[in-house]
């Protein structure tokens, strides 16, 4: 859950991840400034110059408040937003601004090899928070990186462009509302209007012609039963009174395997195979 200071929170957590990780040899400061604010001395510069609204996450439905079971919250406000990094360093007689280059490229790999903001670096309100904060390095021609910079004072200065996603910002509590009750269950239970037969088994699955064969399953009473082999049919429409019916099996069936195909009142089908020996 992020209050409405998240977006304060990601720049910070973005500033303690660069002083935690950019080697110390530099010895550089880092600031969350406009680039025409004064900081001094070698610094890397975050400014934030652009929020946008998250489109992925834009139409998110209401979902349950962390913690419980019965209250509903309104989908947060998803953002991205856009950071310019900018070193600063003085010139040097000789090499003239390679030392702001190598704070940048120092910088770059931080958020390089971070491309997730650790959790020892995140800010304490966003520690709970549901999205991870991604840095993503974002690019921008020429002409849109002066529009960016025209609105300074200073002059252009070699930045780079990132983008965080996602940020969000949750509605006050007084949006919540409670979970609308369920129903359990409408009417009384009504019980099945008949169980379905089922023949479960055959025994035995070896015979002699002209032996007889049994069949067992459930809910057979009161169903009319009708047994084939070999297109011909040796029980038909038998009533049955109990959850098991014999059947004989034709005197001509000659020795092989044959099959036996049952039906339980149009309700049930199953066919068995049996051996016929001689």
């Amino acid at each position: 859950m992020s209050a409405s200071t998240a977006i304060g929170m990601v720049s910070e957590s973005l500033q303690k991840l660069l002083i935690g990780e950019m080697q110390p040899k530099l010895a550089t400061g880092v600031t969350i400034l406009a680039p025409d604010e004064g900081g001094g001395g070698r610094r890397i510069n975050l400014f934030l110059y652009q929020v946008q609204e998250n489109s992925a996450f834009k139409n998110m439905d209401w979902q349950l408040k962390r913690g419980t079971s019965d209250t509903l919250v309104p989908p947060p406000l998803s953002l991205n937003l856009f950071y310019l990094l900018t070193p600063y360093a003085q010139n040097e007689p000789q090499t003239g601004n390679s030392i702001a280059h190598e704070i940048l490229g120092e910088a770059m790999r931080v958020f390089h090899e971070n491309p997730i903001v650790p959790d020892e670096y995140l800010a304490h309100g966003l520690q709970d928070a549901r999205e991870r904060i991604q840095i993503i390095q974002n690019t921008l021609d020429m002409e849109e990186l002066a529009r960016v910079w025209g609105t300074f004072t200073q002059p252009f200065r070699l930045s780079v462009l990132y983008q965080v996603s996602v940020v969000q910002i949750d509605a006050l509590p007084a949006s919540e509302r409670p979970m609308p009750t369920r129903t359990r269950q409408i009417g009384a239970p009504q019980p099945a209007l008949f169980s379905p037969p089922t023949i479960e088994e055959m025994t035995p699955l070896q015979a002699s012609e002209g032996s007889s064969v049994t069949f067992r399953g459930t809910h057979l009473t009161g169903w009319r039963a009708y047994v084939r082999v070999m297109g011909k049919t040796i029980l038909n429409a038998q009533e049955l009174t109990q959850d098991q019916f014999e059947v004989t099996l034709p005197a001509d069936l000659p020795p092989g395997f044959h099959e036996l195909r049952v039906d339980i009142s149009h309700l049930f089908r199953k066919t068995f195979f049996i051996e016929v020996t001689s």
